[in-house]
């Protein structure tokens, strides 16, 4: 049994909130100045441009990518052979954040209550945190800072199974086009397909933070995958709903067994900036 202590999970966790926030994913900016050069708009090519300025004064500076520095979401590994010494995991998942939030100068976006008392509570906690046991005796921390513009425009849909893989893709396509500039394209589109009206939507959160140049191991997925970002990209909305070529950088599925009677789909879209970090301890 390997004692993890719950001060370095906190440590780690505030490193991961000022990370994410401050630095892109190298794959993305490389992907960024590679489609800005296919980008034909110039008004596509110049919003790309400053995107790619944007997050380079924030990786030099060492401050937030986007005012909107986002819900703090956590998937979590925890091996079934690790004991989290001197505290919970989540008190030190959430004081990370507290502490990372307030240190890094980032913005606090959560109401404790969504309906009636809509009152900030001052920290960015609680997190939202997604908990694996796995075989081992490490712990894999996953953050995600979710921005409320890409967040709002996820959708969950029970399909029939009459619907198909042709029904499933057309109704992403047509949520996308709807969404058009609000999710702040050229986006990452994560979809989740099957398990339950819950699962799809973890899911589509997965995927939407995998890394842009994955590719699903199942090749008719990975196919449909191209279609998808084919057919996206031809929508005409474009770097920041301001048209051109470059709606989506990337398009990714993950899937799981549904009932006979269900086809659960489920999209979430991440911004352009797709941030994420991990750290494995």
């Amino acid at each position: 049994m390997r004692e993890i202590d719950a001060q370095r999970i906190t440590d780690e966790v505030k490193r991961l909130c000022m990370e994410a926030n401050y630095d892109i994913p190298e794959e993305v900016l490389e992907l960024l100045r590679e489609v800005k050069e296919k980008e034909e708009s110039p008004a596509g090519k110049e919003v790309i441009r400053q995107i790619i300025e944007n997050d380079q004064i924030a990786r030099k500076e060492r401050v937030p990518i986007c005012q909107d520095t986002g819900f703090a979401v956590f998937f979590i590994e925890l091996g079934q052979d690790v004991h989290i010494a001197g505290g919970y995991l989540e008190d030190a998942i959430n004081e990370g954040v507290r502490q990372g939030y307030q240190e890094g100068y980032l913005r606090k976006s959560i109401d404790g209550d969504p309906v009636l008392h809509r009152v900030n509570t001052g920290d960015n906690t609680p997190a939202v945190i997604h908990l694996r046991i796995v075989p081992g005796e490490s712990l894999k921390i996953t953050f995600a800072p979710k921005g409320g513009g890409s967040e709002n425009m996820s959708t969950v849909k029970m399909m029939k199974p009459a619907d198909g893989i042709e029904g499933i893709k057309d109704f992403v396509v047509n949520w996308v086009r709807n969404a058009g500039g609000n999710p702040c394209p050229p986006s990452v589109v994560g979809v989740g397909i099957g398990g339950t009206f819950e699962k799809c939507a973890l899911l589509a959160k997965q995927a939407a933070i995998l890394p842009v140049g994955y590719k699903n191991p199942d090749p008719e997925y990975a196919r449909v995958e191209e279609e998808l970002l084919e057919r996206i990209n031809r929508t005409g909305i474009g770097p920041m709903g301001l048209g051109g070529r470059v709606t989506a950088l990337a398009v990714h599925i993950k899937t799981h067994p549904c009932h006979i009677a269900s086809l659960p789909l489920a999209i979430n879209i991440q911004c352009h900036a797709a941030r994420h970090k991990e750290v494995v301890i």
